[in-house]
């Protein structure tokens, strides 16, 4: 039988009375519940609703940059437009192509490379076109050249010019040979050795 009204104890029975309801054979064969009410079938449904929602938030949604007046008649052409234009770094959001950003100057871009393109530019002369007027940077996979031959091997070259030279120094060091005391030296050392 439950009490209905939660009373404190009464001196001397401590907690017994409210402990020994949950040991009686029902309340042990009942079900345990979540804490939050209901059965365990909600509780996985609501994981699973927690799961959904987890997965749509991180799923990369793709917004196509391109707008419908920017696509060309000839799907040939739009083929290398894209392909160019995925080429072709955003200058306003430096890690995107011009294909993916929404940016006015990337929208600019593009068109600049369609309408060279309609006028008979070969990709290289698109491509050289659009680095006259940016420079190297544009590109999003930069050409082989001097210039970035010797941007890439800089930090290489500058780690093996500082290994060679803590090695130098080092042997330099270790090679040394320690100061022999002269006499006068040895003498006064002595004398403050035997104060002490």
């Amino acid at each position: 039988m439950k009490n209905p009204s939660p009373t404190p104890p009464r001196k001397g029975e401590g907690l017994l009375r409210h402990v020994l309801p949950l040991t009686t054979k029902r309340a042990a064969s009942a079900p345990i519940l979540p804490p939050c009410g209901g059965d365990d079938r909600q509780a996985r449904g609501g994981l699973r609703a927690a799961f959904l929602m987890l997965v749509l938030l991180f799923t990369p949604i793709y917004a196509f940059a391109v707008n419908p007046d920017e696509v060309l008649a000839d799907p040939a052409l739009e083929q290398r437009a894209r392909a160019l234009s995925a080429e072709l770094r955003c200058m306003v959001c430096q890690n995107q192509s011009i294909d993916d950003s929404n940016a006015e100057l990337a929208r600019d871009l593009r068109v600049v490379v369609r309408e060279r393109l309609v006028g008979g530019d070969s990709d290289e002369q698109v491509l050289d076109y659009v680095v006259s007027r940016y420079g190297e940077f544009v590109l999003l996979k930069p050409r082989l050249s001097m210039r970035t031959i010797a941007l890439w091997g800089a930090p290489a070259a500058l780690a093996i010019i500082g290994l060679i030279v803590a090695v130098v120094y080092t042997r330099r060091r270790a090679v040394q040979p320690v100061a022999k005391l002269s006499p006068e030296e040895e003498a006064r050392l002595g004398k403050l050795l035997d104060r002490e």
